[in-house]
């Protein structure tokens, strides 16, 4: 008998996301306190992230959260300067900050250790408090999202997004920043609500081949998550884009009834979203708008409304959900395993 996607382990984690972001952000706040007062007291100015695959997603909205709110230059690592090729980055000033759920790629660790060796402030975002990784971090929040059983991440990619925003938070020192950010697990729980309305339109896409993700802003992190999970999940070649990028060429190769997904949260890209969606609705797209804004979706061939709007900052929490609902629903579709998808495990080490 045909395994029910009900009973998947991935069903069940994607619908643990509002539980674990409301535990990480009760359970995990003294720690991420901690972490803001040490940017401040070493007068830290510049983060560099390490990190992969979903975190590296993750390390994306740090990008954008910490930098537009916080004007803090955040940087990327790329690891493979060390353990590939020997240099010695210098990382004075910097807070060196880890993020991954196993805690357990030796490349992110040589970054982590470098940072050490160097007296840099180092910190780490993991869902193993007793990995290498965690063993190098200044201050550990831990993630606290339980077993990850399925092999495509979600409940910690968006347990990674709350610790970052909750960091940002307070940082910022703003008691609206904390009030908004409490409400993020019901803001997702009612995401979770358009299932439905996913597995109706992964049924109009079962046949794609290719497909863009356009975000932009704090949702670029989104974009690439999205293309992620569906590449991982539904094997199709799905590319991200900025909407800024994507009009320097990567138009180009639009034409009748090619998908792209728009993410297009109510915030300050209102006008630019629904000017490159009306640009692609003139080249004969399909377009599949994720959004809060009724009006945004209605310039879409295929929508999913997202039923509560939440400020633009926190949104890739809500925006990224319908995502991970189309990657598994079309997955299942196409009658894939969901919870093991070829060729890749959960836990990747690279050097």
């Amino acid at each position: 008998m045909a395994k029910l996607l009900t009973d998947s382990h991935l069903y069940r984690e994607i619908h643990e996301q509002p539980d674990v972001i409301a535990r990480l952000l009760r359970d995990q706040r003294s720690a991420i306190a901690d972490l803001a007062h040490a940017i401040v007291a070493r007068q830290v100015t510049h983060v560099v992230i390490a990190a992969r695959g979903t975190s590296d997603n993750a390390a994306r909205y740090a990008q954008y959260v910490l930098g537009a709110r916080n004007e803090l230059l955040v940087a990327l690592a790329a690891p493979s300067i060390l353990t590939i090729y020997g240099a010695r980055p210098r990382f004075r000033d910097a807070l060196v900050l880890g993020i991954s759920q196993s805690g357990a790629s030796p490349d992110i660790i040589a970054v982590l250790d470098e940072a050490r060796r160097q007296g840099a402030l180092t910190a780490v975002i993991t869902n193993d408090v007793r990995s290498d990784l965690a063993s190098h971090g200044d201050i550990v929040v831990a993630l606290g999202a339980g077993d990850e059983q399925a092999v495509a991440a979600t409940k910690t990619y968006t347990a990674e997004l709350a610790a970052i925003a909750q960091l940002s938070a307070i940082l910022s020192t703003r008691d609206s920043d904390l009030a908004q950010l409490d409400q993020i697990p019901a803001a997702v729980r009612s995401t979770l609500a358009t299932s439905d309305v996913v597995s109706g339109l992964a049924s109009r896409l079962r046949d794609a081949v290719r497909s863009i993700v356009i975000g932009r802003g704090y949702n670029y992190a989104t974009a690439f998550e999205v293309a992620l999970k569906l590449k991982e999940l539904t094997y199709t070649v799905v590319q991200p884009y900025s909407s800024a990028d994507f009009l320097h060429g990567p138009l180009a190769v639009i034409e009748r009834g090619f998908p792209v997904i728009v993410i297009a949260p109510s915030g300050r890209l209102d006008d630019e979203m629904r000017s490159l969606m009306a640009t692609l609705r003139d080249r004969e797209a399909e377009v599949v708008c994720i959004s809060d804004r009724p009006e945004t979706c209605a310039l879409a061939s295929l929508r999913v409304e997202v039923p509560r709007a939440v400020p633009e900052w926190l949104s890739p929490m809500t925006m990224v959900v319908p995502g991970q609902l189309l990657a598994m629903h079309l997955a299942h579709a196409r009658g894939y395993d969901v919870d093991a998808p070829r060729a890749i495990r959960k836990v990747t080490r690279t050097r």
